[in-house]
């Protein structure tokens, strides 16, 4: 899987560009839902070294990620 950060900014306010967070990460877990709302997303557990753990906590503060299938 690869990982996607879009910035979270008003448009035509901040940066517009998504960039690519982590590529090739291997998926740990994919647990149930919690609720039943459909918009809150979904948690998928990843797997990656220790530096990637950390540039996707930070960039999930300002960001919406997304996975793709690689």
């Amino acid at each position: 899987m690869d990982v996607i950060a879009a910035p979270n900014s008003p448009v035509g306010q901040g940066t517009p560009n998504a960039r690519v967070v982590a590529t090739g990460a291997r998926v740990a877990e994919v647990p149930g839902p919690v609720d039943t709302t459909t918009d809150s997303g979904a948690l998928v557990v990843l797997s990656v070294p220790r530096t990637t753990a950390a540039e996707l906590a930070g960039a999930g503060t300002t960001s919406r990620l997304a996975v793709t299938v690689c």
